[in-house]
């Protein structure tokens, strides 16, 4: 049976830790502060926006919510962003996905400051990862390479599939695990083979959005198994993109769902708004 990677623990620790930071850095005189912007009424945004709100309240971050219109143009929001990037007193900007049709979200991402871009979607934090320079990591893969972290899950040499290839998790965290010298294959809606792939892996990371989509067949014996996927299933129970139940006898590691990658996103994401706090406050720094 699989150890489990209990995400939950993992980031109340680190949320405890941001804590005692945050409480050190306003006795400098420095208050770290979130801008969080939501574009209409999406359920599952106000779920997660309110969620960040709690966890900044918990750590003593300040915060500050901008509830937009469904019909907002392109330049209101974007007027909005720069204001915020001009506030001294905002640390991190937060663009809460996903955004109405007609509004383009990689316009929206592209203006904002590259050192408030705390969910580290710019161009700007996207290239300096990709050339291993310090940036703000996406918060998803930033957890999951926490989870390798506190589990002593050494990537160096190892085989590491990534099904999905989304610019949110799948390429930021193909970028983390080079980084640590694994050998990355990215699979994606298109690939052949998929399983030839996936048996391969000594660690399988899925992050497609499919409820149960790897199955036993697919994982290699003592295979570490993250699941980045959040789904309800037929019974409206909240499920991964992982067969929990069958994989779990096979792989030596394994994340549930609930439980694992989904509040270290949050941790990282808190973690981002006191890097960014601190980085502005130093005169010296050349981020």
């Amino acid at each position: 049976m699989a150890t489990i990677i209990d995400g939950k623990m993992l980031a109340k620790k680190i949320r405890e830790n941001l804590k005692i930071e945050c409480e050190e850095l306003k006795k400098e005189g420095i208050n770290p502060k979130l801008a969080v912007i939501m574009v209409g009424n999406n359920p599952a945004s106000k779920v997660y926006v309110k969620n960040k709100s709690k966890a900044c309240d918990e750590i003593g971050i300040q915060y500050e919510e901008h509830l937009l219109e469904q019909n907002i143009t392109q330049k209101e929001l974007n007027e909005l962003i720069k204001k915020l990037n001009d506030t001294k007193e905002v640390n991190g900007i937060l663009l809460q996905s996903p955004l109405p049709e007609h509004l383009d979200i990689n316009q929206a991402f592209k203006a904002i400051s590259y050192r408030k871009d705390v969910d580290g979607f710019t161009p700007s934090s996207i290239g300096k990862l990709v050339m291993g320079v310090d940036t703000f990591i996406s918060c998803t893969p930033y957890g999951v390479m926490k989870m390798f972290e506190e589990y002593n899950i050494d990537l160096t040499g190892k085989n590491v599939v990534i099904i999905g290839r989304s610019n949110i998790v799948g390429k930021p965290l193909s970028q983390c695990c080079l980084a640590q010298n694994a050998t990355v294959t990215i699979c994606h809606s298109r690939t052949k083979d998929l399983k030839e792939h996936t048996r391969r892996a000594d660690v399988l990371i899925a992050a497609i959005g499919k409820a149960n989509f790897v199955t036993k067949d697919m994982v290699k014996e003592g295979a570490v198994v993250i699941d980045v996927g959040i789904n309800r299933n037929e019974d409206g129970k909240l499920v991964g993109d992982v067969d929990f139940e069958k994989v779990e006898k096979v792989a030596s590691y394994i994340t549930p769902v609930p439980g694992g990658v989904g509040p270290m996103t949050i941790a990282m994401l808190m973690k981002n708004v006191i890097k960014a706090a601190r980085e502005q406050s130093n005169e010296n720094s050349t981020f």
